[in-house]
């Protein structure tokens, strides 16, 4: 066991001498995580609303009905508003002029411009912002016919606020029967990119850290680890273990950082890293074959970042699966990436135990049981192969 480790650890330390790993294990997966959520995240939030106006009462009165619809509200001066309007960065500018507030505080008619920007989202949050003015116009008109009868304003507002409290609104129950929605429903905004990418990044890496087999083999390290009282056995342990701790460190890194700096909920830890370790198992193992197989530590490293890309399109690490038409379903499930998906899917969003999730472990278990007999097998044949 112990020579395995040894040789576990220094595959890691082949791999770390590779300065570029470092951006592409730490920096670049949590780039893409981020721009995945922002571009999944755009039409599920409830929308941003920038108001321009001095903090009078009509203003106060609409923020707060909206921040009650959890609409994100922030504060601007006129041009600041329309310059985020116009570069996207608000779904709405609510103009708050001094005449419209004066006219709120007197109880008359008051006009309020609304500037909706260009992003689909922003018809959806128009109609957040028209409900908060038409509630807010309401409830003056409310004050204003009770004032009108004889009370004073502070008891008008009162008796509504009394009112508000006695009487049971009408509920209304909505059902989305769309299957798509069902399923990303209570979906975090950077739950679905977190999960993509970590399995993006594992077998991407796993496989492209395959030329450094390939260097073992050509400087002789194999063979000197060979002539030592170190079986065959052993040596392919090591390598494969050293994939392994390389897998493993990769996609918890990103599972711990999209979870502080993003929020990601990954639902059982336990079970996420469960699935996160079979899948290291079969990138791991695939990485052995190709190292195994081609000669050439350059050529390796470019068909493991093509394989990887290639797979992980196929089996839903860039488009997610629920997107997908059924005859490129039944080819993802050919990739590792589709159960792993599955898997992560089914513990995120649903709250799923360990019975929920054992088909994909186990169609993960038989792919790497298959791909570390191959990789076995190529690497004693390569052995004996002159590079």
């Amino acid at each position: 066991m112990r020579p395995a480790l040894a040789i576990g650890v220094v595959e890691l330390r082949r791999f770390f001498r590779d300065r570029s790993n470092i951006f592409f294990v730490f920096i670049f997966p949590l780039l893409l995580v981020l721009v995945i959520g922002l571009q999944f995240g755009e039409n599920s939030s409830q929308g941003r609303v920038a108001v321009a106006g001095d903090g009078s009462a009509l203003r106060t009165a609409v923020v707060d009905e909206l921040e009650a619809d959890d609409v994100t509200v922030t504060f601007d001066d006129a041009d600041d508003v329309r310059e985020q309007l116009a570069r996207g960065r608000s779904d709405v500018g609510l103009f708050v002029s001094d005449r419209a507030a004066r006219a709120f505080d007197e109880g008359e008619n008051v006009r309020i411009e609304i500037v909706t920007a260009a992003q689909s989202g922003s018809q959806a949050t128009v109609q957040d912002v028209r409900a908060a003015v038409r509630a807010v116009g309401v409830e003056q008109s409310q004050v204003t016919a009770l004032t009108t009868a004889g009370l004073d304003e502070e008891a008008a507002q009162d008796a509504l606020a009394r009112a508000r409290e006695t009487i049971q609104p009408p509920e209304v129950s909505v059902s989305n029967v769309d299957e798509l929605a069902q399923e990303f429903s209570g979906v975090g905004q950077f739950d679905v990119g977190a999960a993509q990418q970590t399995l993006l990044f594992v077998f991407l890496i796993s496989l492209a850290g395959s030329a450094t087999l390939i260097q073992a083999r050509r400087e002789g390290v194999v063979a000197r680890t060979l002539a030592a009282p170190v079986s065959a056995a052993q040596v392919i342990a090591g390598q494969v273990l050293g994939r392994f701790v390389i897998a493993m460190l990769q996609g918890g890194y990103i599972m711990a950082a999209s979870s502080l700096l993003f929020g990601v909920a990954w639902g059982n830890i336990a079970l996420a890293l469960l699935i996160l370790s079979m899948f290291c198992v079969v990138a791991a193992a695939a990485a052995m074959v190709i190292g195994s197989v081609m000669d050439n530590d350059s050529a390796a490293s470019g068909v493991g970042v093509g394989t990887g890309l290639v797979l992980a399109g196929l089996g839903g690490s860039m488009l997610p699966l629920e997107l997908f038409p059924d005859g490129m379903r039944t080819i993802a499930d050919f990739t590792p990436h589709a159960w792993g998906y599955e898997a992560f899917a089914e513990i995120q969003r649903h709250g799923a135990g360990l019975v929920d999730i054992l088909p994909s472990i186990g169609v993960l278990a038989a792919m790497a049981a298959v791909l570390l007999a191959l990789g076995s097998w190529l690497l004693r044949r390569s052995l004996a192969r002159a590079l």
